[in-house]
């Protein structure tokens, strides 16, 4: 079954709170979460804060934006070469 998907945001807050108040085990019961999914997330954002993770979904949307104009002006070009290709 699939389950809800959590915000990096709330899945640095999760990890936080198994590193100090709670165990692994009361943390996963607490937010119906897998062991197996506790330990990807740690391995995955380690010992970033929520302000880190932010700025890393930030500049993940930026990333995502900027290859996507990339990709556009390489079409682009691309289209152009076949058009000088095909009056030559």
């Amino acid at each position: 079954m699939k389950g809800k998907r959590r915000s990096i945001e709330e899945k640095v807050r999760i990890l936080r709170k198994a590193d100090g108040e709670l165990t692994v085990l009361q943390v996963c019961d607490e937010y119906n979460i897998s062991e197996q999914t506790f330990y990807r997330w740690k391995k995955e954002l380690g010992l970033l804060e929520v302000k880190q993770a932010k700025r890393l979904k930030e500049l993940e949307a930026e990333n995502r934006r900027l290859k996507k104009i990339v990709a556009d002006q390489v079409l682009g070009m691309e289209i152009l070469q076949e058009a000088i290709e095909k009056k030559l």
